[in-house]
């Protein structure tokens, strides 16, 4: 335990630390924003980028690493919508937010500092296969998913699926994540090698991102609060924290996956709620309070959730 205690820990200190500055008074809630964009337009990318770049995948398929996590996503948001819409009795936006919010794990501020300390770089490589298609999959599908229920609830026309789409894809052509993986995958194919001056700085650049990222996020949590939705927001961080890694571990044992891939995937699904479930509110203007509240309350159990599944693991 003490063990696991050493790396789980330390992800959940930085979070208060960041959130310990902002709320000490010590620097301003919008550095935090500042830290945050550094993370996710420059640090994340390189680490993504070298990461791949430099990777051994031992021919190794990502169907069953995708397959293992997804159905992960699929239990999770189902049985969130489901709850929210039969058994407290809100709308259709609600149910999609609610599943949403206890399927969309905070892979790249949490996730990705996590599975480095505990998994090593065999996970680093099996969350960079899984960043690879997660961010556009889950944006995509929680958009659309919001605009249909949009049209049901309040009968306003709705954009379609492909325009939807378009505007989606054409920011996730522009998105740095997705940048920083396809130009890895390109130097993985032609076996390309970053000359070794290079690849210090890029390591050392991608080496802020873990720390930076969480006491970013903690910083940024300054700003959410409980709403009055404890009860809602505490059954969708169950869904999140226990039922959603607990399938995505049952799935990735059945296909066989190693026991680093099997780790890394459960240990990431793990994790709290995302802030883009909360940016999916904020662009629909409906449930901006319940999804903070999920992100806040994830959060703040996530320090015992995490620590027992990695103990489970590891």
């Amino acid at each position: 335990m003490s063990s696991v205690a050493q790396d789980v820990l330390p992800i959940f200190i930085l979070i208060l630390f960041g959130w310990s500055l902002v709320r000490l008074k010590i620097l301003k809630a919008d550095i935090g924003d500042g830290l945050g964009d550094f993370v996710f337009r420059v640090a994340v990318p390189m680490l993504m980028f070298r990461t791949i770049a430099n990777a051994d995948f031992h021919g190794a398929s990502p169907f069953r690493l995708w397959i293992a996590y997804f159905a992960g996503v699929a239990v999770a948001w189902t049985l969130g919508h489901i709850i929210a819409t039969r058994f407290f009795g809100r709308d259709q936006r609600i149910g999609v937010l609610a599943g949403l919010s206890g399927a969309f794990a905070n892979n790249v501020f949490i996730g990705l500092p996590l599975v480095d300390r505990t998994v090593g770089p065999d996970g680093i490589v099996a969350m960079s296969i899984l960043l690879a298609v997660h961010l556009p999959l889950m944006m995509i599908a929680g958009t659309v998913a919001m605009e249909r229920a949009e049209q049901k609830t309040t009968g306003r026309p709705s954009e379609g699926i492909l325009a939807v789409s378009r505007q989606v894809g054409a920011n996730l052509i522009r998105n740095p994540l997705i940048i920083g993986l396809m130009a890895g995958l390109v130097l993985q194919i032609i076996g390309l090698k970053m000359p070794q001056m290079l690849d210090g700085i890029v390591g050392q650049v991608a080496g802020m991102a873990a720390p930076a990222a969480l006491i970013s996020l903690g910083m940024t949590l300054t700003k959410y609060g409980m709403a009055g939705n404890v009860r809602f927001a505490s059954v969708m961080t169950a869904i999140k924290l226990v039922v959603m890694p607990a399938t995505v571990w049952l799935v990735a044992t059945m296909l066989g996956l190693s026991p680093q891939w099997t780790a890394a995937l459960v240990l990431t699904s793990s994790v709290p709620t995302g802030i883009n479930a909360w940016l999916i509110a904020s662009r629909f203007g409906v449930g901006q309070g319940l999804a903070a509240s999920i992100i806040t309350q994830s959060t703040a159990i996530g320090v015992i959730s995490v620590s027992l599944w990695a103990l489970l693991l590891l």
